[in-house]
């Protein structure tokens, strides 16, 4: 396993809230010039051969959709801060920056959006042909409330997540522990919670962008 103290960059929750935007399609993440990171929750059995052999396998499944989620929070909103059923390992893996930036080249969204495909057929074609997925859903805070924000997930399958599991990863951090220390810093204020400091990301092709219908 890596040595997990300096994996995340971690920052006030409240000084993070005044300069992160309070409505709109963003996607907010750590990320430096070569490296972003996502997180994925799991059952034991994934997380911890995930966290100890830097790769994911064992009884981890390439024939299913695997979702990733820059955003630290909205991780957490779905998983319960680690506490639904399979979700008690929460891994903090960090990818190659033009590994997720090919990613967001081959999101098609999950459901029709007229602005971007011409008609539903043209968009169930490229459903199809695409191994990944874009969703965008409301965030959240950190007790659960729904926000103006829109947050990003990204369902990976096939070639994308073979090369997702094996080649792309940098290192996977069990930040199991992190979640449930601050965990029990979620109150009425948020004064003491600490998360990974993120900003807004915007990928390197403006076409991407476009297309995702970044804000």
């Amino acid at each position: 396993m890596i040595d997990c103290q300096s994996f995340l960059h971690l920052e006030r929750y409240t000084d993070q809230l005044r300069r992160w935007p309070a409505a709109g399609r963003h996607i907010l993440a750590q990320f430096d010039d070569s490296s972003i990171v996502v997180y994925q929750a799991y059952r034991a059995g994934i997380g911890h051969f995930a966290a100890e052999h830097q790769y994911f396998g064992g009884v981890f499944s390439l024939q299913r959709m695997s979702w990733i989620k820059p955003n630290f929070l909205w991780m957490m909103y779905r998983s319960g801060w680690g506490t639904k059923s399979d979700q008690e390992v929460t891994l903090a893996v960090r990818l190659k920056r033009t590994a997720f930036d090919e990613i967001l080249k081959q999101a098609v969204h999950s459901s029709f959006n007229p602005d971007v495909y011409e008609s539903e057929k043209t968009w169930q074609t490229a459903v199809a042909n695409s191994d990944v997925r874009l969703q965008w859903d409301p965030d959240h805070d950190p007790s659960g409330g729904k926000l103006e924000r829109r947050a990003i997930q990204l369902g990976l399958r096939g070639e994308v997540l073979a090369k997702y599991a094996r080649e792309w990863i940098i290192g996977i951090c069990d930040i199991s522990e992190f979640v449930r220390q601050q965990r029990s810093n979620v109150g009425a204020d948020n004064s003491q919670l600490t998360t990974p400091r993120e900003e807004v990301y915007r990928p390197q092709d403006p076409s991407s962008a476009s297309r995702l219908g970044l804000t």
